[in-house]
């Protein structure tokens, strides 16, 4: 690698990527489609040392490598750039066939697959891609989906969402296109936990919003296929739903999209449950759009004109929202939303390569609700609803009150995942009982104006801390006893909006417990339980010179980390490396992640828009292992087999240093040049906020 490599590019109006300006300021989309950024703060300096310093606290154990196991990431081309997101693998024929017995008999090799869709999406809002899906015709109990997308020329990051009929099944974004030969990317996801929607024939929606003019040129170019197989993995996860009932809008019908948009929408549908259901678990998907994209940057309510006469006003209603789902008007869980940072946000040349944690692949969230069976499998209807709020009258010590509404937008769906008795049975019992603690607020804001009256600094600090329990008792088929379900949750906030508000830094994090327990023949056991951590810190400021010269520059670090045990709706990342040769014992009974992301960036374009410039590092570390110890879930001192490592850096568009191992051995290895990560990257970011990335404390 020489210097020149790490210097910022130049580029012409033509080339340069669509940079990342304040909302205020994008008009040229509609409101549905305008991807903008919050004034944030002031760039620390180069990439620090955190990357190189963090190690998970968790002493991964390094196991043989398996035969057979293949980088899934698509391969390079000559022309486009490959962009990426980091994900360990999953199962696929290939993985599946390399097995040997004992353990989960493969039927070797053979699969179908079935192309769902190729499209450009161009001129596409509004116009979202309508087909058929027909059922394969062989055996299948695994299905995985394959997304490919090429692009070139400009424009902005976009949202997409896929359907079957008026059920959500999948949401992911696009990466930010270069000029020709522009920019490509595959993404591999585990669609099996669908297989009662697989199995019989489909209307297939897919929408991909995206606008041409003159200015923003790139359309997308879409191939997405589904490869069905026979694998028998035991991974203690639950088996796919006997049924899935959509919460949406219910515009399948019609060949429409079918999410609803918040506040405008009120996302509620009345439905009715079989009478014979012995579990049910709701999933939410939801994410900001528009001036509520980066939501955790937003400032409390009576703040957003605070520097209305310089930076101008700032999206409100605090930095926090909670997304809750309501059962006849009653909470029946909630979840504090992951701060996604798609390829357009903050800088957009942070993104490049290698795009942000779940950007490509928004996840969804569980929220068991069988303690509600008693109620709802009394063969009337009830009405579920999905509702997103903020906070607002705030003072210094303690906040009033959530919001009924927030700002635009928020797309949302949900799902509800039933298992049923046979068929003639009914579930009764009692109605669940509900103890909700909290949510316990602490507030501090200090607003600083000069002698002129600006306000020159805000800093406000805010922490949140909610508990929800349910319980009920329940007879079915199946069980009987007491089945409950609780949440745990804690938020920090602590920001500073500084230089008359063009510059801003958050230090945010948000940690959870959701636990299900379910009676046995003697006593209660945890059937599910999953504990989390998002923390994230973003610096970044902005400014404009009286010639109309833009300049961007930001510090980024997200981080992700997430345990699972037990009967999880969705895959957890341990179906490719159960019953795997060279891997003795018992099946992994959780599944542990931890990544850490972190990136510098800047942008400048001139007034005239001609010419820009930009720059870009980050560099990700992953890690994902499995535990065969029921009892280590949430604790720190456990031992975790390593299933999965990357190490990656990328400058300027290009991998200089990438380093990956599988089941605990050295796949793959690659430095460009004489780069050298260790002396490179440059510190610059403090011990406190080291520290809120490293703790593995749970609440």
């Amino acid at each position: 690698m020489t210097p020149d490599d790490l210097k910022p590019r130049q580029s012409t109006a033509d080339s340069a990527p669509a940079p990342c300006h304040d909302l205020r300021r994008r008009r040229e989309l509609p409101a549905s489609a305008q991807r903008g950024c919050s004034p944030l703060m002031v760039l620390f300096g180069v990439v620090s040392l955190l990357l190189f310093l963090w190690l998970p606290m968790v002493p991964f154990r390094r196991l043989p490598q398996p035969p057979g196991f293949i980088r899934l990431a698509a391969s390079s081309t000559p022309t486009a750039l490959e962009c990426f997101q980091v994900a360990p693998p999953v199962l696929t024929p290939d993985v599946l066939s390399s097995r040997s017995p004992p353990g989960g008999k493969p039927t070797g090799p053979e699969y179908c697959s079935v192309l769902l869709m190729e499209h450009v999406f161009g001129q596409s809002y509004g116009a979202p891609f309508v087909g058929n899906y027909m059922p394969p015709n062989c055996n299948f109990n695994r299905v995985i989906m394959n997304f490919t997308v090429v692009s070139e020329g400009r424009q902005f990051d976009r949202l997409a969402l896929m359907y079957f009929g008026d059920t959500e099944v999948w949401r992911t974004s696009t990466a930010e296109p270069t000029a020709s030969p522009g920019i490509r990317w595959t993404y591999s996801k585990d669609m099996t936990h669908f297989l009662y929607l697989w199995k019989s024939p489909q209307k297939l929606i897919f929408d991909l919003g995206n606008l041409i003019d003159d200015k923003y040129t790139a359309s997308f170019n879409v191939t997405l296929t589904a490869t069905f197989f026979v694998a028998h993995v035991s991974t203690h996860a639950t088996p796919p739903a006997d049924m899935i009932i959509p919460i949406s809008a219910r515009r399948g019908e019609a060949n429409g999209v079918s999410q609803f948009t918040l506040p405008a929408d009120n996302a509620s549908n009345t439905i009715s449950f079989p009478r014979n259901v012995n579990r049910a678990v709701f999933s939410v998907s939801a994410n900001g759009q528009a001036s509520e994209e980066f939501w955790w940057s937003n400032v409390p309510e009576d703040d957003t004109l605070a520097f209305g006469r310089t930076a101008g006003q700032l999206p409100g209603l605090s930095p926090f929202r909670e997304v809750q789902v309501l059962i006849d008007g009653a909470l029946a869980g909630v979840q504090w939303p992951f701060p996604v940072v798609f390829t357009g946000g903050v800088v957009p040349s942070l993104h490049r390569p290698v795009v942000g944690l779940q950007a490509f692949d928004l996840k969804e969230h569980q929220i068991d609700i069988t303690p509600w069976l008693p109620v709802l499998c009394d063969g009337a209807e009830h009405t579920f609803t999905i509702r997103v709020v903020g906070l607002r009258d705030i003072q210094n010590g303690t906040a009033s009150t959530f919001t009924e509404t927030v700002n635009d937008s928020w797309y949302v769906t949900g799902k509800i995942f039933l298992w049923l008795d046979e068929a003639g049975s009914i579930t009764t019992g009692t109605a669940p009982v509900m103890k909700n603690h909290g949510p316990g607020i602490l507030f501090s804001r200090y607003l600083t104006q000069n002698e002129t009256g600006f306000s020159e600094s805000l800093a406000f600090n805010m922490t949140i801390e909610r508990v929800t329990y349910l319980k009920s008792s329940i007879n079915t088929q199946s069980y009987k006893g007491e089945y409950s379900w609780s949440q745990m949750l804690q938020y920090s906030n602590e920001a500073l909006v500084s230089n008359f508000g063009f510059t801003q830094v958050n230090n945010f994090s948000i940690s959870g417990a959701d636990v299900a327990t379910s009676p046995t023949a003697r006593w209660r056991t945890t059937t599910y339980q999953t504990f989390y951590k998002y923390p994230l810190y973003c610096n970044q400021t902005y400014s404009t010179s009286p010639e109309g010269n833009l300049s961007i520059s930001a510090h980024l670090i997200e981080g992700l980390e997430v345990q699972i045990q037990g009967r999880s709706v969705f895959p957890t990342g341990l179906e490719a490396f159960q019953n795997v040769a060279g891997i003795p014992g018992n099946p992994y009974l959780s599944s542990h992640l931890k990544t850490l992301r972190d990136g510098i960036a800047s942008f400048s374009r001139t007034g005239d828009g001609k010419t820009s410039s930009g720059y870009g590092s980050s560099g990700q570390y992953f890690h994902f292992g499995g535990s065969k110890d029921g009892r280590t879930l949430g604790f720190r001192n456990r031992t975790i087999d390593e299933l999965y490592f990357r190490n990656v850096t990328a400058v300027n568009g290009t991998v200089v240093s990438d380093s990956e191992r599988l089941a605990g051995e050295e796949s793959y290895r690659f430095s460009k040049g004489e780069f050298n990560p260790q002396t490179q990257v440059s510190p610059g970011i403090s011990d406190y906020v080291a520290s809120k990335f490293t703790s593995s404390e749970t609440p």
